[in-house]
């Protein structure tokens, strides 16, 4: 049968449409571009992508970033002008927050590690704007982010799983780039995903610092799921506490199918991808035959990249089929095909053709002969945007047509085959290179330097062979010190361009961006048939179900919004109010509205700047409150990215963790010290107040506040720093108990007084003295009093003692209700990266500057005219390969990366 080609029109970014078309309109496909572009105008997608210095890090290190904040075909935004930045732990209770100003698509900051708040983990960190929050957490940007304490900890642990008949754990125990710790005790036990101990024991690490576990304790347990918590005893009677997935010790392998178009259709040549994987969830290597119901080979089958392959198949009438599989450990499985609709019709897509993508539909004769002469639709767009759209009658069973590459952008492209009802019968995501990336350049003034020499580097951008006036941010690191993977990394390509845009986690994105991979194209193009496309449904374009628009975007800055009212809680409208920020000698008036609310904007002060508000100027201002409206927090979310996780830290990022702790060692010399005897000064504590006098002598845990100093505000950093803790639904838990419907929330006391978890919100972290946790309470009722299951109680500091004052003085300092004085919620303070500058003629020692970041720098333009600039910099003492990266984007959202190497002796 000759293939018939389709009548073509085509759309070009705007949606102008060409003279051609096949030979009606139904409610099909003009309806349908229209409201797709109306939807995409009305709902715009915005983007963050952060760039870091380095790809992980150690207590005591700082995370440098600029944040890239795109809109459309990935231009600097212009919808929102505030991006915030979060980062929380492996228990998904957040940590810190910031809040930057975006200028012309970009911010920039930094979150500083101390190690007793950043304990050895990963972690999880966000960026979104407030627009991005009425979307879902998968669409922010995500990145799992593992953090080594060599500082606190002094300790390296490492586990690896065994299976001799038996499942086994054995767990090392190493000092430092040391010997294995001999004869220490160590208790272990397993929790299940609830937090439930379902197995303990005790062991003595033997003469190499080793320990085994016997999983099977746990047999009935999904160890998929369960953790292992290890407490190794250490001198000094401290502890160290260490936290092991269990996933990988479980043989378990599982085997998908992807028919492409999503299903396979009876008589229809088709292709299959499929996508293998362990137990921890990444690709592993198979190989396999898949036979028919008579025993019959049909096809082979045997992975490419990352578990992933591809083979062809027919589905003939009567036969059903199964895959059988052997892993790359010996094991094997055999898998059922997806199920054969025997009336259909399928869409394939031919991604190969330098010039053109090339389309085909086949309807088999049954699903021609009941549809012969309708209408059928194929529409491709990326990012809402339509770049083809094409109709055709369904007069035979196969229809090709040919469409110039150069239609389309680079990017995600997703083809949807229609009925002309609007109903999906295909689908097929392809990822479309144009090599239309900036071109840029990096180019030092000597490829060889020594060490503390000034280095001069160059940066060149041009698009094509035309300068760009560009923003880039640029990171120079030692990478002896910092080894990684480089196929695994975070790009501005790979995030923006393809992560962002599919379902699921996509395992080393970066290795489909790297020349060096030769057959990337073709492993990009199974990955494409084994992901879906998350941006838009068309269904609910043509139904007109729209978002719920919940939170606006943020176009006039810093914003403090509330309410002033009367003592008997009446509105006040049009009353007069002061706002004043000390800090910035600033100060504005406003008036509110007939409801009593006011609102000002476009304000610019520094996070946790006293902000101060005044209702003196009305009339009856003894008899006024004022009230402001709380900032609103983006509560934390799963990691998607936990596929990533690292789980032997000390191991995998050993170099780093070594260099780490020789720069704590070189920076914290213990120095002579003088002894006087001091008074003895009773500390606050819990049992100063008589309601909690009946706790237990000693708490369950107890934190002080200098683990709390760069804290915001308890209800943000609390549940962060609590082993065992979780919060849900504006309440703490234990988290042993959160699956439990019957649970009860703890209880929180501040300074004795019992307050909700809510209240926490106006306690700063600086105004903490101690924290303590009781999961027991002890002789006090509490528990059956407040209906509650364990106490938190909070002890902030006490002013200090002064002189006595009278009565009026008493009065004066007695909180108004016209007057308002609060901490609020402003920027991030951006510190500079401090890069040291060496005297040539004044070396001194060398060894001492250790840094793993030599270089970062957010503001790197370049020229319009020439599209150059260039950065100076001093090397530090580590000697090897120095590694500098370049990103960023121009104003038409051209995106561009660029890996420059030097050698320093």
């Amino acid at each position: 049968m000759n293939p018939k080609k389709f009548t073509l029109f085509l759309f070009s970014c705007l949606f102008s449409v060409s003279t051609v078309f096949a030979q009606r309109d139904t409610i099909g496909i003009k309806t349908i571009v229209t409201k797709t572009s109306q939807y995409i105008n009305a709902f715009p997608f915005e983007k963050v992508y952060l760039h870091l210095d380095k790809p992980y890090y150690t207590a005591g290190d700082t995370i440098w970033f600029k944040a890239y904040v795109t809109i459309d075909k990935h231009q600097p935004t212009v919808l929102s002008n505030i991006v915030y930045v979060d980062i929380a732990n492996d228990k998904d209770s957040i940590i810190k927050v910031l809040k930057m100003p975006v200028v012309n698509g970009t911010a920039h900051g930094n979150i500083f590690l101390p190690a007793e708040t950043y304990r050895q983990g990963n972690y999880h960190l966000r960026g979104y704007t407030q627009y991005m929050r009425n979307y879902d957490p998968d669409y922010y940007f995500n990145k799992n982010i593992t953090i080594g304490n060599s500082i606190i900890e002094g300790i390296n642990t490492g586990i690896t799983f065994k299976n001799t008949g038996k499942p086994i754990a054995v767990i090392a125990y190493k000092e430092t780039g040391g010997a294995g710790l001999a004869n220490r005790r160590v208790n272990w036990s397993i929790a299940n995903a609830n937090g439930d101990e379902v197995a303990k024991g005790k062991a003595t690490t033997d003469a190499n610092g080793n320990i085994t576990v016997p999983l099977s304790e746990a047999a009935n347990t999904n160890l998929q799921k369960a953790t292992l918590i290890a407490n190794l005893e250490t001198p000094g009677k401290k502890e160290k506490l260490d936290r092991f997935p269990l996933q990988g010790a479980a043989e378990q392998h599982d085997v998908q199918f992807f028919p492409e178009g999503g299903e396979l259709t009876l008589g229809v040549e088709s292709k299959i991808a499929f996508k293998a994987i362990n137990a921890n969830g990444l690709g592993t290597n198979i190989k396999g035959v898949v036979i028919d119901n008579t025993g019959a080979t049909v096809a082979q089958l045997q992975s490419q990249h990352a578990g992933m392959g591809v083979f062809i198949l027919t589905p003939q009438d009567g036969k059903t089929y199964k895959a059988n599989i052997t892993f790359s450990d010996g094991s094997t499985a055999s898998y059922d095909m997806p199920r054969i609709k025997p009336s259909g019709i399928s869409l394939a897509v031919n991604n190969f053709d330098p010039n053109n993508v090339n389309i085909k539909l086949t309807a088999n004769q049954t699903y021609f002969a009941a549809n012969q002469g309708k209408m059928y639709y194929v529409l491709a767009q990326n990012g809402g945007a339509v770049y083809f759209a094409a109709q055709t009658a369904l007069t035979q069973e196969t229809f090709t047509s040919s469409i110039p590459r150069d239609k389309f952008p680079t990017g995600v492209i997703q083809f949807s085959l229609m009925s002309e009802r609007g109903v999906i019968l295909a689908e097929r995501v392809i990822f479309v290179q144009r090599n239309d990336a900036l071109n840029i350049a990096l180019n030092s003034d000597k490829k060889t330097y020594g060490a503390r020499q000034k280095v001069h580097l160059q940066v060149a951008a041009k698009k094509g062979a035309a300068p760009v006036a560009g923003d880039f941010s640029i990171s120079v690191i030692d990478e002896t010190k910092v080894p990684y993977d480089e196929d695994n990394e975070t790009t501005i390509l790979s995030d923006l361009l393809l992560t962002s845009e599919l379902k699921g986690n996509v395992e080393k994105p970066n290795y489909y961006f790297l020349t060096k991979n030769a057959n990337a194209a073709a492993d990009l193009d199974v990955l494409m048939l084994t992901q879906g496309y998350r941006r838009i449904s068309y269904r609910n374009v043509i139904l007109n179900k729209v978002p719920q628009i919940v939170l606006q975007p943020e176009q006039n800055g810093l914003e403090i919004t509330g309410m002033l009212r009367n003592n008997t809680g009446m509105p006040i409208s049009r009353g007069n109010l002061r706002l004043q920020i000390p800090s910035k000698r600033f100060f504005t008036e406003t008036m509110t509205d007939m409801e009593g609310n006011f609102k000002v904007s476009k304000l610019d002060f520094a996070d946790s700047a006293e902000i101060v508000l005044n209702a003196r100027g009305n009339v009856n201002s003894r008899n006024l409150v004022i009230s402001v409206n709380g900032d609103p927090y983006q509560p934390a979310t799963k990691n998607i990215y936990n596929l990533d996780e690292i789980m032997n830290i000390d191991s995998a990022f050993k170099t780093l963790l070594v260099n780490s702790k020789r720069q704590y060692d070189n920076t914290h010399t213990l120095k002579e010290v003088t002894i006087k005897a001091r008074p003895m000064v009773k500390k606050p504590s819990y049992k100063d107040y008589s309601m909690l006098s009946g706790l237990p002598a000693m708490s369950d845990q107890s934190l002080t506040g200098e683990r709390f100093q760069d804290c915001p505000n308890l209800y943000v950093c609390l549940p962060a720093n609590l082993l065992g803790v979780t919060a849900e639904d504006n309440n703490l838990y234990f988290s042993k108990n959160i699956s439990n419907s019957n649970k009860l929330p703890i209880q929180v006391f501040v300074d004795g007084k019992v307050v909700d978890y809510g209240y926490l919100n106006s306690i700063a972290g600086r105004d903490v003295e101690v924290i303590d946790v009781f999961k027991s309470d002890g002789v006090s009722s509490i528990n059956r009093t407040y209906q509650s299951d364990g106490i938190i109680s909070i002890i902030t500091k006490k002013k200090p003692k002064g002189e006595r004052i009278t009565l009026q003085q008493l009065q004066d300092m007695i909180p108004k209700g016209n007057v308002l004085t609060y901490n609020g919620f402003g920027y991030a303070v951006a510190k500079e990266f401090y890069s040291p500058k060496y005297d040539a003629l004044k070396q001194g020692a060398f060894g001492g500057d250790l840094r793993s970041t030599i270089y970062w720098s957010p503001k790197v333009r370049t020229d319009k005219v020439t599209g150059t600039t260039s950065v100076d910099f001093f090397n530090a003492d580590g000697r090897g390969t120095y590694r500098a990266t370049i990103e960023g984007f121009d104003a038409d959202g051209n995106l561009g990366r660029y890996i420059y190497r030097y050698t320093v002796k």
